[in-house]
């Protein structure tokens, strides 16, 4: 039944589903309708309000292509290269690499977004590679629905938000003075949980939804091309000139990690386990310097991850718009507020969650969801006598969850495997089916208070 229900939406959205680029733009023509409609802006405000919001977000775009491009060069790393031979060698079936890349794919997402997704990614293509007749387009499904969990684990935008002092965006600190440890969001029972469950779970659903050998689809040889002329490691010619003596300087490398290095160790040592999203990149990328061995190789790896973020960066601006008639016209308090009115003490959490999934369909930044929904989830935590960082945490959840059927995470893996967002996104609908369950459930625990 699962796998019907799979190739059903595996048909209908390589049919009907745009580019992710169109699908930005219909969703800007969306947003703006829902405005006239359900606000008493105007034709002039809702264009004003999209104008003035186009570039609002740039800060924080360079900060989600840094996690994105940093994770991606430490996953090119010699080391990480031989856990990927090493883990693809054990996908011996089709099947059984799908399983394998969706359980990878969710661990890499919650250990940081930018390394899971571009790691399972390349795991993936190396399972396609090593695998004959598995099915591609699953496999880059698979490696995608891992990213279901990034905003329960240490990349959490909003949790590493909350657990920096003196954020813009720290609405919890503005309002009782306190930060809040990420143990108390990331690593607390009621968030580890759902979590392991999920990634878990994920192995066990791509199983159950994988496709017929006959309806498989194995990658193209000009992708296995590709793969085989894609190198990091550049070699130190026989008779250097100075200039390369210092691109391939082992000892230059080496000091300039070990300030790095010497930074975290001074930062950790004096604020305690303080993981926000800039010291987050700053881990990546010290990794990656020491783990590539001489500059010219992380710059021969960051000229290849840099390609896949061309499709974020084009991105950004339109969803910057989109938030800004969400903002500006007070659209998305008119949709939190929605789910607030028919929320009780019990049911607040969950739709919190799904108000949030609702909004991430305009608004696909945690950082961003944030500063759209993050006030009216605080106050209305706070006049109900509700658990704020609970009430927080389930907007983190709602972001993640819908992020399976919005493309534009999924930009930087479909560019990895030269597909489009229509060959995986029915696979990523069974992931949002699932998890939706699993976490709404959890929400509603935590609302009666058994969690």
């Amino acid at each position: 039944m699962l796998r019907k229900l799979a190739s059903f939406f595996t048909y209908f959205m390589r049919h009907y589903l745009p580019d992710a680029y169109l699908f930005a733009i219909l969703l800007t023509f969306i947003s703006a309708i829902l405005a006239l409609i359900f606000t008493p802006a105007d034709i002039m405000k809702v264009i004003t309000t999209w104008g003035g919001g186009f570039y609002g977000i740039i800060a924080f775009a360079m900060q989600m292509i840094l996690i994105l491009v940093t994770g991606y060069v430490l996953a090119l790393t010699p080391p990480m290269k031989k856990v990927l031979d090493w883990v693809a060698t054990m996908a011996d079936t089709p099947v059984k690499g799908a399983m394998i890349v969706a359980f990878v794919g969710g661990v890499g997402s919650w250990i940081n977004w930018g390394f899971g997704l571009i790691f399972a990614g390349l795991l993936a293509l190396e399972v396609a590679r090593r695998t004959k007749k598995a099915d591609f387009p699953i496999l880059i499904g698979a490696a995608y629905s891992g990213f279901i969990c990034w905003h329960m684990g240490f990349s959490s935008s909003i949790g590493l938000l909350l657990a920096t002092p003196k954020a813009p965006q720290n609405l919890i600190e503005k309002l009782t003075g306190k930060i809040v440890p990420v143990a108390d969001t990331i690593f607390a029972t009621w968030n580890l949980i759902p979590a392991a469950i999920i990634i878990l779970g994920l192995p066990v659903l791509f199983y159950l939804i994988h496709p017929k050998e006959e309806d498989t689809i194995s990658i193209s040889p000009e992708r296995l091309k590709e793969m085989e002329d894609q190198t990091v490691k550049v070699e130190r010619p026989a008779n250097p000139t100075l200039a390369e003596r210092i691109d391939h300087s082992y000892i230059i490398n080496m000091i300039f990690a070990a300030m790095g290095v010497f930074y975290l160790f001074l930062h950790f040592s004096s604020k305690g386990l303080d993981l926000n999203l800039n010291i987050v990149i700053f881990i990546f990328f010290i990794a990656g310097v020491i783990l590539h061995g001489k500059p010219i190789n992380y710059v021969s790896a960051m000229n290849i991850a840099i390609r896949s973020a061309g499709g974020i960066a084009l991105q950004f601006p339109l969803y910057g718009g989109i938030m800004g008639i969400l903002i500006g016209t007070g659209l998305a308090k008119v949709i939190a507020n929605w789910f607030v009115a028919i929320s009780t003490k019990e049911t607040f959490y969950m739709f919190q969650f799904w108000s949030a999934g609702l909004i991430n369909m305009f608004v696909p930044s945690g950082g961003g969801q944030w500063a759209v929904q993050g006030p009216i989830t605080v106050e209305a935590a706070r006049l109900m006598n509700i658990d704020m960082v609970k009430s927080a945490m389930m907007v983190a959840w709602g972001d993640q969850w819908t992020n399976m059927i919005q493309p534009f995470w999924a930009l930087p893996l479909l560019g990895l495997a030269g597909l489009s967002a229509k060959d995986i996104m029915g696979y990523t609908t069974m992931t949002l089916l699932w998890s939706g369950l699993v976490l709404s459930g959890f929400a509603l625990l935590i609302g009666f208070g058994v969690m």
